[in-house]
């Protein structure tokens, strides 16, 4: 979820009690098992209990959050230590200019049931290869309890500079989703733009934090919504109220009429893997409509399954909105994705926007 510290359930086990499902990281005694780099969601046994089961295999898995520092944990690795990391779909190219990854046989892969829209091939597809495939995704947008604010006023992003909602917001502390949400909201997209764009874009996020309660982590924003210090959370989505749907079905996501920001993540393959035929079986099952709808509803956060044939049962769909994802897709953006000067000068403002009073 883009450099996206993930978050639990609220109720059950605590956000800091889920990081430390992490199971060992690889181990070369374990040569025959897969030895994986993974967002929390592939923590779950649920997950991956029925592959280790049918496999006769340990999956050991690292967790890390953000692409930066999962490329760290590789730098700090030997050749052939991991077999398959969760990794941006956005980020793909820099595993490959690094030469850490491994070509994808697309023919092996259920490509034909996948999202049009989140296929990712200009990101995933280098020189005519497939280097990721993208297995989960969903969107930075507008959480909100329902029973709190007006439903109708969800639909625009203009709530979220509005003096009507004055003091009951939070914003996620990221900057890239945030600051494409500000840009689409005067009009711009998130692909195209430069540095002529950011004071336009510095206005709005002034309005948005003039309206905030709080700017902070997903785990307290999440928080903040789930226990009604705030009524908005600026980039929520579905990966903060579909997990806690059951506890809090008064919370709920919008996908304005600007649109929203899409976040997606892919799996790939290392080409240093010392067992490649299981890390391709593991690719398989995940992205099967078992592997899909357990991948879905993982116990740390929940997502759309890119296969649009998961296995998911109709309560979950509901609580997914699975059925209006083609609309959806339809108003989404991808997240920007700057040069490296335009980066710093976004971080920059973001900075600015937090520590302005």
């Amino acid at each position: 979820m883009k450099t996206k510290s993930l978050v639990s359930k609220i109720s059950g086990v605590s956000f800091a009690a889920m990081l430390m499902l992490s199971a060992l990281p690889a181990n070369s005694s374990f040569a025959a098992d897969l030895n994986a780099l993974v967002w929390c969601d592939h923590s779950d046994p649920n997950l991956l209990k029925p592959f280790e089961d049918a496999n006769g295999i340990k999956v050991n898995v690292k967790e890390f959050e953000g692409t930066g520092a999962g490329l760290a944990l590789v730098d700090q690795s030997k050749p052939g230590d991991w077999d398959v990391m969760v990794i941006d779909s956005i980020d793909i190219h820099r595993g490959v200019e690094k030469k850490l990854f491994e070509p994808l046989p697309e023919d092996k892969l259920p490509m034909a049931d996948l999202f049009p829209e989140v296929k990712m091939d200009s990101s995933t597809v280098i020189d005519g290869k497939r280097y990721g495939i993208t297995e989960k995704f969903g969107y930075n947008t507008i959480g909100f309890n329902k029973t709190k604010v007006d439903p109708a006023d969800m639909n625009s992003l203009a709530a979220l500079t509005s003096d009507k909602y004055k003091g009951r917001i939070a914003i996620y502390d990221y900057y890239l989703p945030v600051i494409g949400m500000a840009a689409m909201s005067i009009g711009k997209k998130t692909s195209e733009l430069t540095e002529a764009d950011l004071p336009a874009i510095k206005e709005v996020l002034a309005k948005m934090k003039a309206n905030a309660k709080a700017v902070t982590d997903v785990a307290s924003s999440q928080t903040a919504l789930a226990t009604g210090e705030a009524d908005i959370l600026v980039g929520g989505g579905e990966w903060v109220t579909a997990g806690i749907a059951k506890d809090k079905p008064e919370l709920d996501f919008s996908i304005p009429k600007e649109g929203a920001v899409l976040w997606s993540q892919s799996l790939a393959m290392f080409k240093d893997s010392a067992n490649k035929e299981m890390a391709l079986k593991f690719i398989q099952y995940v992205m099967s409509p078992e592997g899909q709808a357990r991948l879905a509803t993982s116990s740390c956060y929940w997502g759309m399954p890119s296969n649009t044939k998961a296995a998911l049962n109709d309560d979950q769909k509901k609580i997914l909105r699975f059925a209006e994802q083609p609309d959806f897709l339809k108003r989404a953006q991808a997240y920007p994705a700057p040069n490296e000067a335009l980066d710093k000068k976004m971080q920059d403002l973001w900075t600015e926007m937090i520590q302005a009073k």
